[in-house]
């Protein structure tokens, strides 16, 4: 089982040593970092609290696509409304959805900036957001505590322990692949002026949350893009 904790763009590196903290307290131990401002960092180890293996072994990459490429499934952390509806999970349902997709391949719940938080650009790479229902007067969690409240509900739904068997008829596709697939699904639909990229309003957004809910698997993601790649060989001149 494979549940991967993304934090992207952390500018305080304490706190990426508390996330660690959190992490190992809860059996959480795959941590990839998306540019961070200061790492490693002295902060960061001092604040980690002995959880210093899970700081050694994270992955520093420089962007989200990279970080969640070979994941099926990923959760975005947001307390801020969106214009378009995702599908919403609170943490205990939320660390249940993670388990049970973590049988088909890796998963992750990627956490934002802690003045920010996430992007929608971010969020277009995530199945469902993550909300953490707070005081409506006083909502503001920082970074470890987040994290912890999640890896809490991960522990209670028993991340350690053994899970059936799963073999699916072929393999959910990867976070990269379903990027690729949208990247060529743009092209084609600006190509047959069905996508105006002057005034694209939400329209890829809300593909993507329909492909979301469909949870294609690797097969039907080359079916999708030899569609597409048959409606751009229609556009071509016959010789």
């Amino acid at each position: 089982m494979s549940i991967r904790i993304v934090l992207v763009g952390t500018t305080h590196p304490g706190n990426i040593g508390a996330v660690a903290r959190a992490m190992k307290n809860m059996g959480v131990a795959d941590l990839a970092l998306v540019g961070p401002r200061h790492f490693p960092h002295k902060d960061a180890t001092a604040r980690a609290s002995g959880a210093v293996d899970v700081l050694k072994n994270a992955v520093v990459v420089e962007t989200l696509d990279e970080a969640l490429s070979d994941c099926v499934y990923a959760v975005g952390a947001s307390a801020r409304s969106r214009a378009i509806n995702w599908p919403t999970l609170e943490p205990r349902e939320c660390a249940a959805k993670l388990i049970e997709e973590s049988r088909a391949g890796p998963v992750a719940a990627v956490f934002g900036p802690e003045k920010y938080g996430l992007t929608n650009e971010h969020l277009d790479l995530c199945d469902a957001l993550l909300t953490i229902p707070t005081n409506p007067d006083f909502a503001s969690l920082n970074l470890g505590m987040a994290v912890q409240v999640l890896t809490y509900e991960l522990r209670a739904a028993g991340v350690d322990r053994d899970q059936p068997e799963y073999e699916p008829d072929a393999r959910l596709a990867t976070n990269e692949e379903m990027q690729h697939f949208y990247r060529h699904l743009e092209e084609v639909l600006t190509d047959i002026r069905f996508l105006d990229p002057d005034n694209p309003r939400h329209l890829m957004r809300r593909l993507r949350r329909l492909f979301v809910r469909a949870r294609p698997d690797h097969n039907e993601v080359n079916i999708l893009r030899g569609i597409l790649t048959a409606v751009e060989r229609k556009g071509e001149p016959r010789e």
